[in-house]
């Protein structure tokens, strides 16, 4: 299955949107990673969302969390302390990762927490005031009071 999709057309006829094309190609590349650690984002609000990733068998402090412009980073590598026993079965998952979150314009990583093997990062979105949306009043006369005025003008003059 070919998951690849060619940009360029759209490229050579659009000015301004090459950051959009390039969140599109990253999108659908193929994730480098498994599918680990799982992850389950929510939306909680009109502009507030939480991801929770299951990071069983991780202590808070090998766990890193980068936010930078419009990518949240979350990455896990156990110590080297290894825990004294002769395991029979290893199925709790103790392997290096890296998840990677694109984060739409203003969206900022906020409080994290870490209860029962799970992971929580809450994010909101926060908009600039200059970036909201303004009425503008329109100031002068009408544009058909004027209309008005010339048409009367010409009556009186004729």
């Amino acid at each position: 299955m070919r998951t690849n999709f060619d940009f360029a057309p759209y490229r050579r006829s659009t000015v301004g949107f090459d950051h959009f094309f390039d969140l599109l190609e990253t999108g659908t590349r193929a994730d480098a990673s498994d599918g680990y650690p799982p992850f389950d984002i929510v939306k909680e609000g009109q502009d507030s969302y939480r991801i929770t990733l299951a990071v069983a068998g991780f202590r808070p402090d090998e766990i890193e969390i980068v936010a930078q412009q419009n990518l949240l980073i979350v990455t896990g590598k156990r110590s080297e302390d290894e825990p004294v026993g002769d395991y029979l079965h290893r199925g709790i998952a103790t392997r290096a990762f890296e998840r990677r979150f694109q984060l739409a314009d203003f969206v900022e990583a906020g409080e994290a927490s870490f209860e029962h093997g799970l992971l929580t990062i809450a994010l909101k979105r926060v908009v600039p005031e200059a970036m909201k949306p303004r009425r503008i009043q329109i100031g002068g006369q009408f544009a058909n009071d004027r209309i008005e005025d010339s048409r009367k003008e010409a009556r009186e003059a004729a």
